[in-house]
């Protein structure tokens, strides 16, 4: 089950015939981690700064795009911005472990939860 990053929080959306929709539940958790994504400041430590070789604003731009992307598409990605997201994904995986607790890591664990969320859904394929 996909959970939201409020724990006291579930999100699960069910068919008419009383079935969870994955696809539906999915998009009902990218669209309430986005909207508090883009209700959040960026962190004030990070502006500006690198980790591990990584600008912090550029990351959280490309991810950014990518999920903005993949809601404005009905729930899909074309390949190169699924390939973006990939790398994204692992270049945050690099950072996380070197936030300190000024940097806002709530923030970038959302920001990885969306991430994944939306590159599970897989590519869109080629027409």
């Amino acid at each position: 089950m996909i959970t939201p990053s409020e724990p006291s929080r579930t999100l699960l959306l069910l068919s008419d015939d009383g079935r969870v929709n994955r696809a539906d539940e999915r998009e009902a958790l990218v669209s309430h981690l986005w909207q508090e994504h883009m209700r959040a400041p960026f962190p004030a430590g990070p502006a500006g700064a690198e980790r591990a070789g990584i600008d912090l604003v550029l990351l959280d731009a490309d991810i950014a795009g990518c999920v903005s992307s993949w809601r404005n598409n009905g729930g899909s990605l074309d390949g190169e911005r699924h390939r973006i997201l990939h790398r994204r994904i692992t270049d945050l995986e690099r950072i996380l472990p070197l936030l300190g607790a000024t940097e806002d890591p709530p923030y970038w664990r959302r920001l990885h939860q969306l991430a994944h969320l939306v590159s599970e859904a897989g590519p869109r394929s080629a027409e």
